[in-house]
């Protein structure tokens, strides 16, 4: 069993597998998966402070300013569960007044690793421009991994479409501005010792395997139950 909570960042393009690693990790550890749109809905859901600063410009279909995005965090991070035996952090921070932030908000204490997952630009171009999503609740399949029936969402039923943000030309914005904005925090975490590299490319359970192996480096061993 885990004794003392388990902090974990993953940074790393978008399309490097980030949701899908964070997600093997929650479970393996019995620890919160905590992903950005995720915190953003379940605040708007439960009319939280933040929750309701995001929903009002998430209706005007503005972007939701750091302030509004640390304080979602904040009250995450605040909950019982995460607060009790841990979490993984998926897609947050993204900016290093992001990571400032977070730095307070995890005092004492602070994080325990930052994982950056190193995925080359051309494969998350061809993983983005390939990936499906169910329009409905969120799921993900591919060009090559469809859903079973004439692309109606094995989960729910809803239809399974591209992304207006997965066409070539938005993918390679999103990578710009991650270069410009995030990329910056590989710096700043291996400044303080806390930053491992894994190589991202391949079978979802290989990189899993190289995943454990960096968190054990940082005294992260163990496994729920």
């Amino acid at each position: 069993m885990v004794s003392t909570p388990i902090r974990i960042a993953l940074l790393g393009r978008q399309g490097a597998g980030k949701g899908t690693q964070a997600m093997r990790i929650s479970h393996h550890f019995a620890i919160a998966h905590i992903s950005t749109g995720d915190m953003l809905r379940a605040a708007v859901r439960a009319g939280t402070p933040f929750g309701e600063k995001a929903k009002a410009y998430l209706q005007r279909g503005e972007l939701v300013p750091d302030a509004v995005i640390v304080g979602v965090v904040a009250e995450r991070l605040g909950e019982p569960d995460a607060k009790r035996r841990g979490f993984v952090l998926d897609g947050f921070p993204r900016t290093l007044h992001q990571a400032e932030a977070l730095e307070s908000i995890l005092l004492p204490e602070g994080l325990g690793v930052v994982v950056n997952l190193e995925v080359p630009e051309w494969l998350v171009l061809e993983r983005l421009a390939s990936r499906r999503v169910c329009s409905v609740c969120g799921a993900n399949y591919s060009v090559a991994m469809p859903p079973h029936v004439d692309w109606t969402c094995d989960v729910c039923g809803g239809e399974v479409v591209q992304r207006a943000d997965d066409t070539e030309e938005a993918i390679r914005r999103r990578l710009a501005a991650y270069e410009s904005a995030t990329a910056p925090l590989i710096a700043f975490y291996e400044g303080r010792g806390l930053l491992e590299t894994v190589d991202g490319v391949g079978d979802p359970e290989e990189v899993h395997e190289r995943m454990l192996e960096a968190l054990a480096r940082h005294g992260i061993v163990g496994e729920a139950g």
